[in-house]
């Protein structure tokens, strides 16, 4: 998902997909762990996206206060 789809979306929904990708990050790093995991790079790719949805909730945020 790109940074303008994720703008698209209200706060609740960006929450609803962090939490989602949270639990999708535990179930990557407990596969490579056990060795089933195919591509490490998922994991990366994972937190990435994670940081990505906090920062645009974040700035959704800082913008309703601002207001």
């Amino acid at each position: 998902m790109k940074a303008t789809e994720i703008r698209d979306l209200n706060a609740e929904e960006i929450q609803h997909n962090v939490l989602d990708l949270k639990e999708a990050l535990f179930n990557l790093r407990f596969q490579h762990e056990i060795g089933q995991l195919e591509n490490p790079k998922k994991i990366g790719e994972t937190k990435k996206h994670i940081a990505r949805l906090k920062t645009i909730l974040n700035e959704k945020i800082l913008t309703l206060t601002e207001d």
